[in-house]
């Protein structure tokens, strides 16, 4: 009873007063009526306001003085007995509670339960409380988000005790949805303003839910109904059709009593595990109108619920024809009667149906309440004209039984027993059957319209189901157990006396022998088999009957008549199709769908126009058992995919019973007719596949979501169980973009390779002097992961906070991944800047390579000489087609600023802040050269190389890369060009083994290249301009105090000694010289993938490791150098 918010008479003075205060300051936030104001607050206003109750009557009777205005919530039967009673004495405002009985004692003993329960989620808003103060009625609208719980324990506090209004999606139409005070403002230190967003828990309204909500606001005077007059009426009205008058007792003719009641028991059960399935997903949560659609769409997601949406909306118009149809025949057989037909048999069908479908196009857009009350008298003649046949059976009549009738007898029965078959078969006769038991969604369908679906749809349509399954098997055997299976009509076939003793049919027992009119050509014109309208002669007054078969055909016409816009209006709303919103929009205070109920109409004149109906009805049959395998196959779905948000209320269920009755359902689809059943499931299959190819911006929390979490969790589970073997190996990157954006050819090139083959991780480290911001941290990972998967790109964005990179690195090597989906290889990008800033960011980057290989990481370090991060060149958002479109995120993220978190990890933080330009200002030439340069592997390579220059051996990884890059698309016309390194001498011999090798690991190759001239000496202009290069960062200890070098060594750790330049001087100069040999042969190469020299931890100084790598990778096309962790990542046995 926490929305109770109460006049309370004993206050402690202090703090009412305070209230007063509080209420003083909030007042102009205060909106009178909640019409003015918008759902959800608005920036300007603050989220916890103080409940003011108007006083105006009953002042008088405060006991304390100071009571000016306070807002409570008792907590029942904890808070102080005494207060409760003096509370009492208040008014109760109660915006809504689930059970009045409990709250409502809960909260005030006077407290009347609230009259009209709405839907055992609410009571109306403006519900009155009768209490002491002479039970004044007091309508007060609550339109503040949240209130002071003042005394709920006793101190001020903001935090919320659970409500229901927490929990809703929209303004639902029965009350407000209410915010709970996000977790940032109960936690977060006071000096920051803790009201930024405007939604907690990012419940963003799509379009269709603020509709819902638009609709919401003016739901008063709604009609709302019970489950008698809402769905168990309708399911009766729509499962008796014409079958039971018409069919039934030919039926019986053709199959004997026995198979008669056995088909009848086949259809129920068809049915009813359906019903059983609809009541569980009926009271998994609140329905909204849409009916099957609805179920099935919210269950299994909007593939299955757009295709079954569009498909029963159809079905269901058809079904408005095929029993207008049936209505339209059974009149001309009348006026055929007594001769008064119009033109001829057809065409008086299409006049007459078309008469019949405008009448009940009138009634039933008049509004749900005609259409009801119409129901209602439908159903009072349904049931006479059956009663009237039962009642009939027991009077013989003398006249009636040369027509077969003979009233109730054994042997009648006992020969009627059996099958009779003429001309047809168990099975087809079991589909002109099955028609007769659909309909039992009828209910469901117009679940928008029941005061309270979830009790109503299980109760009903269960109920509906037993009682027509009931009257169809009374009928089967009263029919079977009275009349003959043929009779001539004619008085005077008596039985004579010479012929007494051959004759053995059960009407020679009553002095009667049809057996003359069995022989003749033609047959017999009565009895079971020739006569459908046996259960008029039957029937105690005939033209009962005939008034039954009238309401039954029109009723079922009716309630589909409604069923379909309403279908196709909720389908529309969720704007699954685009280009059918216009049928979303309705009318009136029951938002009826007109447009809905005009297009139906069209369709159903369409076949009424037909008047053949027997080529349609199997479709139609098809199209309903279709959506009812959906329903039961999604209650399957959602046990198997044992999502925490699958619990309904109804525990009658049993999900392999539910496989059992899809299964079920297609296989009597194809009973019936497996030309239409084929036809429909190629429509269902078509339509679901261009839905999920249209891929609409919905989520619903489907059990297909459900379930591929589920299977995810089970195969990850699964993979960590297994141990690892090489021809398994996949490259799993950890790749350091930063913002995903910030870098595209590294994000690029590496997804090139790790698309659909291995795991790619976006990580960004941010670094920081200010505090934290975690909450940024989260939005951005959802953001961001959002662009990577519109753009198409296969990968995870994993941000961390950390001191500093290093401390960041090592953070996401330890913990990215999950089980066997662990990064293995460590993606950097060269640092272009690496002389301009701080050498210690050197240290920094050195050191994240060292700790990979430390982590048993591979590490790839890719260099563009135009350089990779382009965050800091304006308006680059836009030529990454940055722009959000999704409904949720409203912000358009405009150049990335990252320069106010010093991302230690971009690789220009220094030309941050001057490049910040005005977007007029075009860019300056090494800009454009590096946007270009930054989509260059996002185009197709064209005829061109990849050259791998693999001069050791670190497992393969270096031949892998090149390897899985010319497989993709992009990259297949480019060819493989292996450099090695090798002795003069033995060139040839070189070549011959690499050959073999690479044949063996069944990798292509245009060509191998020995190089005999590694170790040369490097030309000495490139010699002296490294050492030019190197000159700043010595630390040139032989011209100082040992002392002081070491101060200035521990300092700044990153200065090279000369001890170590002498030592390394040959590795030195083979950087120098493998760059002028990788500049005379692949200068023209599209990609350069090349070993990575190593340095040894603690012996070279990262200086020194930072010089070799910028010698040997300067001036060159894209190059990647690689280094795996010394574990064989190919092999060539099978």
């Amino acid at each position: 009873s926490t929305a109770a918010a109460l006049r309370g008479a004993a206050s402690p003075s202090s703090a009412s007063s305070a209230t007063a205060e509080n209420a003083a300051t909030e007042r102009d936030f205060l909106a009178p009526d909640a019409g003015q104001k918008p759902p959800g607050p608005t920036p300007s206003q603050s989220r916890f306001q103080v409940d003011l109750v108007a006083e105006a009557a009953g002042a008088a009777d405060d006991k304390s003085p100071s009571s000016d205005a306070s807002a409570t919530a008792p907590e029942g039967p904890d808070s102080d007995p005494g207060v409760s009673s003096e509370e009492a004495k208040g008014r109760f405002r109660v915006v809504n509670f689930a059970d009045p009985s409990g709250a409502g004692s809960a909260a005030s003993p006077e407290a009347a339960p609230a009259e009209g329960l709405q839907n055992g989620d609410t009571v109306m808003s403006e519900t009155s409380l009768h209490s002491s103060t002479g039970g004044q009625h007091h309508y007060h609208y609550d339109t503040h988000t949240n209130t002071y719980y003042l005394r709920t324990f006793g101190h001020n506090t903001i935090d919320a005790v659970p409500n229901i209004d927490f929990y809703r999606q929209t303004a639902a139409p029965l009350g407000e949805k209410l915010i709970r005070p996000t977790l940032s403002e109960l936690h977060d230190e006071l000096d920051k303003e803790p009201f930024e967003d405007g939604f907690a828990n990012g419940d963003e309204l799509t379009p269709a839910e603020e509709a819902a909500a638009k609709e919401a606001a003016d739901s008063k005077g709604v009609v709302k109904f019970g489950w008698i007059k809402g769905v168990l009426v309708r399911c009766m009205l729509n499962i008796w059709g014409v079958m039971l008058f018409i069919r039934m007792s030919w039926i019986v003719g053709q199959a004997g009593i026995a198979l008669s009641c056995l088909i009848v028991a086949m259809a129920t059960v068809v049915t009813t595990i359906t019903g059983l399935s609809t009541s569980a997903i009926a009271t998994n949560g609140f329905v909204r109108g849409g009916g099957a659609y609805y179920l099935i769409s919210r269950s299994l997601g909007p593939e299955f619920g757009g295709s079954i949406g569009l498909i029963f909306a159809f079905a269901n118009a058809v079904a408005v024809a095929m029993y207008v149809v049936g209505f339209a025949e059974t009149v001309v057989e009348l006026l055929n009667g007594v001769d008064a037909i119009m033109t001829d048999e057809t065409n008086d069908i299409r006049i007459i149906g078309t008469i019949t479908v405008i009448l009940l196009l009138g009634i039933s857009v008049a509004g749900m309440e005609w259409e009801a009350k119409a129901q209602i008298f439908l159903l009072i003649v349904l049931i006479t004209a059956i009663i009237n046949y039962f009642i009939g059976t027991f009077i013989s009549v003398k006249s009636k039984e040369s027509a077969g009738f003979l009233g109730y007898d054994g042997s009648i029965m006992w020969e009627n027993m059996g099958p009779d078959f003429r001309g047809e078969t168990f099975f087809s006769v079991f589909a002109i059957f099955f028609p007769a038991a659909t309909g039992i969604l009828a209910g469901a369908n117009i679940s928008g319209d029941l005061a309270d679906p979830q009790l109503a749809i299980p109760r009903g349509t269960l109920l509906a189901i037993l009682i027509t399954g009931i009257v169809y098997l009374g009928v089967a055997v009263s029919t079977g157990s009275c009349i003959v299976r043929d009779a001539s009509g004619n008085m005077n076939d008596t039985v004579s006396s010479q012929f007494a003793m051959n004759c053995t049919d059960a009407a020679c027992k009553f002095g009667y022998d049809f057996s003359t009119c069995k022989s003749e050509k033609d047959g017999c014109r009565y009895g079971l088999h020739n006569d459908f309208q046996v259960m008029s002669l039957v029937s105690g007054f005939g033209p009962i009957i005939t008034a039954g078969i009238f309401s039954a055909t029109l009723s079922s016409a009716l309630a589909s008549l409604v069923s379909a816009p309403k279908v196709f209006q909720a389908l529309c709303k969720d704007n699954i199709y685009p280009g059918l919103q216009m049928f979303a929009k309705g009318y009136g205070k029951n938002n009826e769908p007109l447009r809905g109920y005009i297009l139906t109409f069209g369709i159903a004149l369409a076949f009424i126009l037909i008047a053949e109906l027997n080529t349609i009805a199997p479709i139609i049959s098809n199209f309903f058992l279709a959506s009812y395998a959906l329903i039961n196959f999604s209650v399957f779905h959602a046990s198997l995919a044992n999502s925490p948000g699958w619990r309904p209320s109804f525990k009658y269920y049993n999900m392999w019973v539910s496989l059992a009755g899809a299964i079920l359902c297609c296989v009597v689809m194809f009973v019936i007719n497996w030309a239409a059943a084929l036809l429909t499931n190629v429509i269902v299959l078509g339509l679901y596949i261009y839905v999920s190819y249209k891929k609409p911006d919905v989520n619903w929390g489907s059990s297909t979501q459900a379930l591929t979490y589920h299977q995810a969790l089970t195969h990850t589970l699964q993979l960590s169980g297994v141990e690892d073997h090489i021809k398994n190996f996949r490259p799993q990157c950890l790749v350091m973009t930063g913002y995903p954006n910030s870098r595209p050819a590294l994000l690029d090139l590496v997804h090139s390779f790790t698309k659909n083959v291995g795991l790619m991780i976006c990580g960004h480290i941010r670094t920081g002097y200010r505090r934290p911001n975690f909450k940024d941290l989260a939005t951005d990972q959802a953001r961001y992961q959002r662009w990577l998967l519109k753009n198409d790109t296969k990968g995870f964005y994993t941000p961390v906070f950390a001191e500093d990179l290093r401390q960041g690195s090592q953070y996401l090597l330890q913990a990215a991944g999950l089980g066997r989906l662990k990064p293995n290889t460590l993606v950097l990008g060269f640092k272009n800047d690496w002389r301009d800033g701080d050498m210690m960011n050197v240290e920094t980057y050195i050191s994240m390579i060292h700790d990979a290989f430390d982590f048993q990481f591979g590490a790839v370090i890719l260099r563009l000489k135009e350089g990779l991060d382009v965050s800091h060149i304006q308006g680059q958002d836009e030529l990454l087609s940055f722009q959000e479109k999704t409904s949720g995120m409203k912000d358009v993220i405009v150049s990335i600023d990252t320069s106010k978190d010093s991302d230690a990890d971009s690789s220009k933080p220094s030309s941050k802040a001057t490049n910040k330009k005005s977007p007029t200002v075009p860019l300056n030439v090494s800009d454009q050269r590096l946007l270009e340069a930054s989509q260059q592997f996002q185009k197709k390579q064209g005829k061109g190389t990849v050259d791998v220059w693999w001069l050791f051996d670190d497992g393969g990884l270096t031949l892998l890369i090149p390897y899985l890059l010319t497989n993709k698309k992009r990259w297949k016309d480019c060819k493989i060009r292996v450099f090695i390194g090798g002795k003069i001498n033995r060139i040839d011999h070189d070549r011959r083994a690499m050959a073999t090798l690479l044949s063996k690991f069944r990798i292509d190759f245009s060509d191998i290249t020995v190089l005999g001239d590694i170790n040369t000496k490097p030309k000495k202009e490139h010699v002296a301009a490294f050492e030019e290069m190197i000159e700043p960062y010595r630390l040139k200890e032989d011209d100082m105090e040992q002392e002081a070098a070491e101060r200035l060594k521990n300092s700044e750790p990153w200065r090279i000694t000369d001890n170590e330049l002498e030592l390394y001087r040959a590795k030195t100069n083979r950087q120098i010289r493998l760059n002028e040999l990788l500049k005379e042969h692949s200068s023209t190469a599209n990609l350069i993938v090349m070993s990575l020299p190593l340095a040894r931890k603690g012996a070279v100084s990262s200086a020194l490791y930072m010089a070799w790598l910028e010698a040997l990778s300067k001036d060159l096309p894209p190059i990647l150098l690689v280094r795996g962790n010394h574990q064989s990542v190919l092999t060539f046995y099978s």
